[in-house]
């Protein structure tokens, strides 16, 4: 195996110097950190692809000269006009092709997905606490009902059949929402290989009759290869997500150019489920609403939180549900003016 498919392997960046400190060889995962593609990130400064930084300077400057054994240091850079930080570790390499190598991790990357995969236990045991708690309110519930009918054909005064109905109709709202927690539980998964770009496009359609006000915009990726996946989970997972935005954007009239973006992109060494995935289809949801408030935040995906006027709690808790039967999982980003969600699931399991 040559190095360049060995280097593609690995989940961090790798960058290969040359005698100058230009990047010669970029592997497969630089595209995801640098946000742009290999053929642009190779024949770069190696410190040009960061914010400036004298000591990371020094350090690219003895690695490529032979002298540096191995420097740890933690650098900024900007991407898509967002700062963020890196650990950066440089050394010089002997008898190789090229002088020296740097690699790049993103330690922020690093701590969502630590977090995403904390909260993505504590959501399960949850779920499973709350489906069994709505499966202990069903039969009382329907009996509730139904006696809340039986005593309104017995009413003789039809002014007292106004209680019985707030009776009728209050037992199902709470049905309805005893139906969304224990819905779709551990059903079998109906897998079939499915075009990604249907299941967006059949969303944005629900989703634009919905809010008319709202721009969305499509941006997919021709080379995505078909997912293996239950494509009415898929569907609801996606239209969950998206309608959140569209929700939280129709309760904010004072967004200019309300717009969501659906975006389809190949990620590649993805960590899902403490387990390395070399490919993985990854959909992105991403508004220019006010952005999720620190309150809510850490709990963004638990059942029955929300930082929606009106909301339940339930969609993107369930979204999250439904993406972690596939072994796949939904991570997020959020600032006032721009929130990321990241639909991800493998492709090597297709």
């Amino acid at each position: 195996m040559k190095v360049a498919e060995i280097l593609n392997l690995l989940s961090t960046t790798v960058l290969l110097l040359d005698r100058d400190g230009v990047v010669s060889h970029a592997n497969a995962a630089s595209e995801d950190l640098f946000g742009r593609s290999r053929r642009q990130i190779e024949g770069q400064m190696a410190i040009a692809l960061f914010d400036e930084d004298l000591a990371l300077a020094q350090s690219v400057h003895h690695a490529c000269e032979g002298s540096l054994e191995g420097m740890r240091q933690v650098v900024k850079m900007h991407r898509n006009g967002v700062s963020s930080e890196v650990s950066v570790t440089t050394m010089s390499l002997v008898h190789q092709p090229w002088v020296a190598i740097m690699e790049v991790t993103d330690l922020e990357h690093r701590l969502i997905v630590d977090r995403t995969q904390r909260l993505a236990d504590e959501i399960a045991a949850q779920r499973e606490l709350l489906r069994n708690l709505a499966h202990e309110v069903k039969n009382p519930l329907g009996g509730l009902r139904g006696a809340a009918q039986l005593l309104e054909s017995e009413l003789p005064d039809e002014r007292l059949t106004e209680y019985t109905r707030v009776i009728i109709s209050e037992a199902d709202r709470l049905q309805g929402l005893v139906d969304r927690l224990t819905a779709p539980g551990n059903t079998p998964l109906h897998k079939e290989h499915i075009n990604i770009h249907e299941v967006c496009e059949r969303v944005c359609s629900l989703v634009a009759a919905e809010f008319p006000g709202i721009h969305l915009i499509r941006d997919y990726d021709a080379s995505m290869p078909d997912v293996y996946a239950d494509p009415a989970r898929l569907v609801q997972a996606l239209l969950n997500v998206v309608r959140n935005a569209a929700q939280i954007l129709a309760q904010h009239p004072e967004v200019q150019d309300a717009r969501i973006q659906v975006r389809t992109r190949i990620a590649r060494q993805v960590l899902m489920h403490r387990r390395q995935h070399r490919l993985a289809a990854q959909i992105s949801v991403i508004d220019n609403g006010p952005g999720v408030s620190d309150a809510v935040r850490e709990r963004i995906f638990h059942p029955l939180v929300t930082d929606r006027q009106g909301g339940t709690g339930l969609g993107l808790s369930l979204a999250q549900d439904l993406l972690q039967q596939h072994d796949g999982l939904i991570e997020f980003d959020s600032r006032p003016g721009r929130t990321e969600f990241k639909l991800l699931l493998p492709l090597e399991l297709s």
